[in-house]
């Protein structure tokens, strides 16, 4: 399968063009719209919102992920093979927390090869969507020829970059504000603090009263942040980016 990765949004023509091209040159696999709202313009939050998510795809899933804001610039396009699944878009970061996780030996190719209509503006339809049309279909960077060259993965490496992030990544449509922390790296006895706010950590939604904040282990997870029955972005004024820090209790 094909597994759509992008801040294009729902709204516009965007992802619409993209998912044509990928029916166009990889008819029959199924493409699957993961997010189409991911961080806007935000690869280092999108790298940690990606990671949480890839694990539940089975080997040679590719993800076409494309959260690109120095499309047409120096920034090189590649792909990502980690863990048996391919990844394919911009070397800015994307894929750097991907690579750190996985179990085995990631590997990254840049792609030379050039659609003979390429935007400066949108690689995601013009690049990357014909690239990843060909890894569904079987066709890999060892067997691309002149298409691909083996490049060091430090391309897309930022090991500035902390294993978790301690900031707001997403807010979904309730509300909910995911963090760039595992869940499983923080002690349960530990609370959180955004915008000034203590956040008590619990199993479930029904551990506190309607209104009340909390912060539980989301489905893939990932600390989040929550009201129960109500909008913890609208009650602590979140947004991406915001700070999160840790009580010890």
């Amino acid at each position: 399968m094909i597994v759509l990765y992008t801040d294009f949004g729902v709204a516009g023509p965007y992802q619409g063009q993209v998912k044509a091209v990928l029916h166009q040159e990889a008819p029959g696999v199924p493409v699957i719209d993961l997010f189409a709202n991911a961080p806007a313009h935000d690869p280092k939050a999108a790298a940690y919102l990606l990671a949480a998510y890839t694990g539940e795809f089975p080997e040679q899933t590719v993800f076409l992920a494309v959260i690109d804001p120095g499309v047409g610039g120096i920034r090189a396009p590649g792909v990502l093979e980690a863990d048996g699944r391919w990844f394919v878009g911009p070397d800015n970061g994307l894929f750097e927390v991907v690579a750190r996780r996985c179990d085995g030996t990631p590997q990254w190719w840049n792609i030379l090869w050039r659609p003979d209509r390429l935007s400066e503006t949108f690689h995601g339809r013009d690049l990357f969507a014909p690239i990843a049309a060909r890894l569904a279909r079987g066709e890999t960077p060892r067997s691309g020829g002149d298409d691909f060259e083996d490049a060091p993965l430090e391309r897309i490496q930022r090991l500035d970059w902390p294993d978790d992030l301690a900031e707001i990544v997403y807010i979904d449509g309730f509300g909910n504000a995911m963090t760039g922390i595992r869940a499983d790296t923080v002690p349960e006895d530990t609370e959180l603090s955004v915008a000034g706010q203590s956040v008590r950590r619990v199993k479930k939604f029904s551990d506190v009263s309607e209104g009340d904040l909390l912060c539980y282990e989301n489905a893939n997870g990932l600390l989040e942040i929550s009201v129960n029955q109500g909008r913890a972005d609208e009650m602590l004024n979140l947004r991406i980016g915001c700070q999160v820090e840790f009580i010890k209790m």
